[in-house]
Parts: structure tokens; C-alpha cells; sequence
């Protein structure tokens, strides 16, 4: 009796080829959505006003939908990601995690997304296993080498391009790392981050980014859908 290799499953190829077609990156905290404090770690979230905006930013053109907030408990986290994953599968989205690769595993998201003092990449594909996309960010040149040369690495971000308060420690890094990045020869994609809104989009794309991460630009929008359409159309599509 012979074995064969296993080939990469569909799950796996479906996620990296909208990987490839993503343009738009949402990253949003929950802060805004915990409509009930005292209903305990599950049901503070207010989840059809949350399922709204999830509907609205892939609605409007978001590709990806990444939910990061630390100042919450595992179990609301793992509540948002659940409803985030339902509401991807329904617009063709990706949903994304960030840091815990556990709850990454438990909510079946699409994507995990880790930082540079974070998990390793053989670390988080210990758990998530290979059809789990895989992103990290990146602040230097160094560190865009290293997520270039990682095969494990299905992406990567570069930034933040301009100071933002959703990342108050990270010095701004400008245009020209995501540019450098760009010049780089290669087919795996970036996301410039940090700061990018409607207004100074045009700058980005212009050093060569054609793909980027927004948080505010869409969060803060009084309608995210138009926010998020207004982002996408300045992009390539």
C-alpha cells in the first residue's frame, strides 16, 4: 500500500486568491460595539450593530476585515471574530485574527495576523496548520527581507507610514519603506498601514503601494460603506 503527499486543500487556495485580488484591509477594536458592560464576556457586544458595520465596509469594497482590540476578554473576542467569519463568508471577504493564534484556530477565521515580538511563523502554522493565511508587520527594511525570504509568510505590512493614535508607540516610518518594498521583485503581496485615509491615499499609491490597511478612515466614518468605497476606488483593481 502506497501513501501519497497531501496537496494544498481548496480552503487553503480559495484564501490566498483573495489574498491576491485584496486591495482594501479594515482593522477595527470592539470599544464602540460593547452596548451591554454588565451582561457578561459574551453578551456585552451589541452584535447587529456590529454585524451592520461588518456588512457595510465589505459592502462598500473592504477585502479583509481584521478585529484587534486588547482591552476586551478572550470570550467577546472570540464572539466578534465568530460573527465577523459568518458575515466574510456571505460578501466573499476574508476575516482576519490578530496574536492569538488559539482563538485564530477556534473561530476558523481566514487570516492571522502577527507582529515582530509575536508568535514565529512555525509557531502559528503549529496550530493553524497551512491553509490559514498568515500575515506580519513589518517597520524596517530588514524586517520586509525577512517576510520576503519566509515562505510561511503569505504577506506583510509596512509601516506605520504616518503617526497614528491606534499605534501610539511606533514612530512613523514615511513612504519609503513601503516604496522599497515595492521595488522589490517579488509576487507576495503588502499593505501599507498607519494613518492612510481618503485624503492622502493618493500619496501611497503613488510611492507604489497598491494595497493598504485603514482603520480610522473607515471606523470613524459616519457611513462605512461609502468610507470604504471612497478608499477602493483610489485603489487598482
Amino acid at each position: 500500500m502506497t501513501t501519497s503527499t497531501p496537496e494544498p486543500t481548496h480552503l487553503g487556495q480559495l484564501r490566498r486568491e483573495r489574498l491576491l485580488s485584496a486591495r482594501l484591509y479594515v482593522c477595527t477594536d470592539l470599544q464602540r460595539f460593547i452596548a451591554y458592560p454588565d451582561a457578561g464576556p459574551v453578551n456585552e457586544l451589541g452584535f447587529e450593530a456590529l454585524r451592520q458595520f461588518y456588512a457595510a465596509a465589505f459592502a462598500g469594497g473592504a477585502d479583509i476585515i481584521q478585529v484587534r482590540d486588547k482591552r476586551v476578554t478572550v470570550q467577546t473576542e472570540i464572539a466578534a471574530l465568530t460573527l465577523l467569519k459568518e458575515v466574510a463568508d456571505e460578501y466573499g471577504g476574508l476575516s482576519a485574527a490578530n496574536d492569538r493564534a488559539d482563538v485564530a484556530a477556534i473561530t476558523e477565521v481566514d487570516v492571522f495576523h502577527v507582529g515582530q515580538e509575536d508568535l514565529s511563523t512555525e509557531q502559528a502554522r503549529s496550530i493553524l496548520g497551512d491553509d490559514v493565511v498568515i500575515g506580519r508587520s513589518c517597520r524596517t527594511f530588514e524586517q520586509v527581507r525577512e517576510a520576503e525570504a519566509d515562505i510561511g509568510i503569505d504577506y506583510y505590512c509596512t509601516g506605520p507610514v504616518w503617526e497614528t493614535p491606534t499605534k501610539p508607540e511606533r514612530a512613523a516610518v514615511g513612504l519609503e519603506l513601503p516604496a522599497r518594498a515595492a521595488a522589490l521583485e517579488s509576487a507576495k503581496p503588502f499593505f501599507a498601514i498607519g494613518g492612510i485615509n481618503a485624503a492622502n491615499l493618493n500619496e501611497v499609491t503613488a510611492a507604489g503601494a497598491d494595497r493598504v490597511v485603514v482603520v480610522r478612515a473607515v471606523t470613524e466614518a459616519e457611513d462605512p460603506a461609502a468610507a470604504a468605497q471612497a478608499l477602493r476606488e483610489q485603489l487598482p483593481a
